[in-house]
Formats: structure tokens, sequence, C-alpha cells
């Protein structure tokens, strides 16, 4: 009998519960919450609600004020949270303060 099955089942993903920590997590990142979008000095640069059993964000592809143009991506798993928080501070990052 092969007792080695390392196999076992994640967390259940809880869209609440992620979608408060990314908030936290954008508010960290230097974001300001307005309306259900994160800005930084009044241009929209993320959003963010919860549809069903996931999260779903975007992130605008460059800063502008007058009609952002927005990357969607759904967020099913606290990975995928992640790995959008990471995505989004490299571009913050590259982004200089003339972009918006």
């Amino acid at each position: 009998m092969d007792t080695d099955d390392f196999s076992f089942a994640l967390p259940a993903f809880k869209p609440d519960e992620a979608l408060l920590k990314l908030k936290r997590d954008l508010r960290d990142a230097g974001l300001t919450e307005r309306e259900g979008r994160f800005e930084r000095r009044g241009t929209a640069i993320a959003k963010a609600v919860i549809d069903g059993s996931a999260i779903q964000a975007a992130i605008v592809r460059r800063p502008s004020r007058s009609s952002p143009e927005w990357a969607p991506k759904t967020l099913k798993n606290s990975a995928d949270v992640r790995d959008f928080v990471a995505d989004l501070k490299k571009k913050l990052a590259g982004w200089s303060d003339n972009d918006d």
C-alpha cells in the first residue's frame, strides 16, 4: 500500500476577503480609492469588483486622465491576486510622473 500521497486541497477562495486584501495592497502601493477605482494623483490606475466567486480587476495600459484603456483580468485564486498586485507595482515603477 502506497501512503506517500502528498496531495491536499487548497483552501477555498473567498473573494470578499481577497478583495479587502487587494484594496489594502493597492493603498499600500500609493493609490487612493475613489468611486470603485484606484487612482494616483487623480488618474485612474486600477479597479476591482467581486463577480460571483472571482474578482474582476483591471489595470490601465497607460495612465490617462481622459479615457483610460483597461486591461481586464479575472482573479480566481490568491495566486492571481498576488500576481495582479506584483504586475501593478512593476507598472507603477515603470511609469514616470509625466505619464499621468
